[in-house]
């Protein structure tokens, strides 16, 4: 992402023989009784296993198919939540420090606004709106309906200072914008560096469906993992 963005068979052979009247019998059984011959023949199969030198193998085969099934299953989920779940993604560049860094990894939930909308303070995976075979993440300042103002770097939302405490007074700008009253289906977004951010300011509020998901969480560094 540039900011300029486990099936097994089970057979039970339970071998049931009507014994009971024989059990009775003092007599003991010949070999050419008919049960003595069925007794004597369910006490084989190594031998019959060990007339089949191709057993093994079939054994060994069944085993690999197993286990390709297994694998393609994997592969054939991962695809699907990657589709439609979730996305692994990394920063490239600095314009949400010092929230997000360079090449920090990330996991992005891309169902959570087929269900609802994106709310200001959400950090987002979008379509870079001049360009969108880029992707940037950003952070939602504002929904449409809004009136966005910027003075001299401070950020009103309906004339209300909005409560960005995550942005450093380094990083922040110095810049006017504005008023502007977000329009229906659009969010005006912008990176927590604010002097180093291509953004809404600059390219004007994202439709929403330019918005491919929410990041939820920073997985990498394993030190700074977070979910927001």
């Amino acid at each position: 992402m540039s900011e300029h963005a486990d099936s097994s068979d089970f057979s039970f052979d339970t071998p049931i023989a009507d014994d009971a009247p024989l059990a009775a019998q003092p007599a003991a059984l010949t070999a050419a009784d008919p049960v003595a011959a069925v007794e004597v023949s369910a006490t084989e199969p190594p031998a019959a296993e060990a007339s089949d030198p191709l057993a093994p193998w079939r054994r060994m085969g069944r085993e690999f198919v197993a286990g390709v099934q297994t694998l393609v299953s994997a592969a054939v989920y991962a695809t699907l939540i990657v589709t439609f779940g979730f996305q692994v993604a990394r920063v490239d560049g600095l314009s949400m420090a010092p929230t997000l860094e360079d090449h920090d990894r990330l996991i992005v939930n891309k169902l959570v606004y087929e269900l609802g909308d994106p709310r200001p303070g959400d950090i987002v995976m979008l379509y870079y709106p001049l360009n969108p075979e880029k992707m940037f993440v950003k952070r939602v300042i504002a929904k449409e309906g809004d009136t966005v103002r910027i003075v001299d770097g401070r950020v009103y939302v309906n004339d209300v200072p909005l409560h960005d405490d995550y942005v450093p007074a380094e990083f922040r700008s110095h810049d006017d914008w504005g008023p502007q009253v977000i329009q229906q289906g659009y969010y005006f977004v912008m990176g927590d560096h604010r002097n180093n951010s291509s953004d809404s300011r600059h390219w004007g509020p994202v439709p929403k469906k330019y918005i491919v998901g929410k990041v939820k969480v920073r997985w990498w560094p394993l030190q700074d993992a977070r979910i927001f």
